[in-house]
């Protein structure tokens, strides 16, 4: 009787395996997870580099594991299961007071931080005619750590971001999110369910750029503030699945005085009039809803008045933090080029001569500032 159940649960163990394989080699592949708002991992490339690097096997791994059939309903499950063993993280995400979410922030690998900081350096370095700014802001995390769940473990990204600008200093502006936002933490400055900072985040980072650039930065009283959605649930809710979580809201400041922008997407060779698409209100993305998502470069010209232009171009080298502070910058600047280095491949250094760029700033939040690899095409001698 013992040896007729083990043949059957190998023989269910055998046939699951098999049918699992077989789901996995003839569903389709995806190339983006809505779900958990990312890109996901393609087939990867066989060569002898790739291989000799161990760069296959990575890619592989992330290839099967990010393909695995019926992905979003495993995910799923696992949070239920976790939420009914009352436990307070799920994939990498706390589940905190007053409804925030939180993502795990453990100790980096500064040798890791120390290669992107020494890039920064040797970018602004290597353009002295260049006015070349730095705002690196902290997560959600970092400024409400006391709402983390009790014994929860931390790093504090404080410490990362002096590290950083001890590094940089001397070779640009470094502006440390921490002086700015820290004084308005009673305010809705992160979203609760996304790693992003809210409109009023972005105002607040806008108004650190603007008075160390020089300009004078329209008040809130300035903005028409309108409320666009009050169903977001972001990345962090994407990624644990938690129940009960209340949506967060977003927010668009509209100047009183309009300013015309017309926005030029060179990944698809698009040209739009709105800064903003309404689109993404009704997606899982909603964050998208500012300058459309992701985009490798993007030109926003835009009709500033007069009295408050200070400049005529700048190029923003950012991550996504910097898609609602652009909004703000096109007040100010009547040319902005804005670059992702994730996926921009060109040569910076030929694209700022060839637009005669002579100021650039470099906006990073500091979780993904410490696992950007790309930003060693900064130093890249092309």
């Amino acid at each position: 009787m013992k040896q007729r159940t083990d043949r059957i649960l190998v023989g269910g163990f055998v046939l699951t395996l098999a049918l699992m394989s077989l789901a996995f080699f003839l569903l389709p592949k995806e190339r983006f997870s809505e779900l958990e708002n990312r890109v996901l991992q393609s087939a990867p490339q066989l060569t002898w580099d790739n291989l000799l690097s161990k760069k296959y096997a990575d890619d592989a791994e992330s290839f099967v594991t990010d393909q695995f059939p019926f992905r979003s309903k495993w995910v799923a499950v696992k949070s239920s299961v976790e939420q009914l063993r009352l436990q307070q993280e799920n994939n990498g995400i706390y589940k905190g007071t007053d409804g925030y979410l939180f993502e795990k922030f453990a100790t980096p690998d500064y040798s890791k931080i120390q290669q992107y900081a020494d890039a920064v350096k040797k970018f602004a370095v290597s353009h002295p005619e260049v006015n070349t700014t730095f705002m690196l802001a902290p997560t959600s995390v970092g400024i409400y750590a006391d709402r983390l769940p009790w014994l929860a473990p931390i790093y504090s990204q404080a410490k990362v971001n002096q590290f950083i600008a001890e590094d940089v200093q001397g070779s640009v502006s470094f502006i440390d999110g921490f002086n700015f936002l820290s004084p308005h933490a009673s305010e809705p400055i992160y979203y609760r369910t996304d790693h992003h900072w809210t409109t009023n985040g972005a105002y607040l980072a806008y108004v650190a750029y603007a008075q160390k650039m020089g300009w004078h930065p329209l008040s809130k009283k300035e903005f028409n503030i309108q409320t666009v959605s009050n169903s977001f649930l972001g990345s962090y809710h994407t990624r644990s699945q938690f129940n009960g979580v209340t949506p967060d809201s977003i927010e668009v400041y509209t100047p009183i005085q309009p300013v015309s922008t017309e926005m030029y997407v060179a990944d698809t060779d698009e040209t739009f009039t709105s800064m903003y698409d309404a689109n993404f209100l009704e997606k899982k993305d909603q964050y998208s809803y500012f300058l459309g998502g992701v985009h490798a470069l993007m030109k926003l010209t835009s009709k500033p008045h007069k009295s408050v232009v200070k400049q005529e171009k700048l190029l923003v080298i950012k991550d996504s933090y910097a898609h609602s502070v652009i909004p703000f910058l096109t007040l100010h600047v009547p040319e902005i080029h804005v670059i992702d280095m994730r996926y921009y491949n060109g040569s910076i250094s030929d694209y700022m001569s060839e637009n005669g760029i002579k100021d650039v700033l470099l906006l990073f939040n500091t979780a993904t500032f410490i696992d950007s690899p790309a930003l060693l095409k900064l130093d890249a001698k092309k």
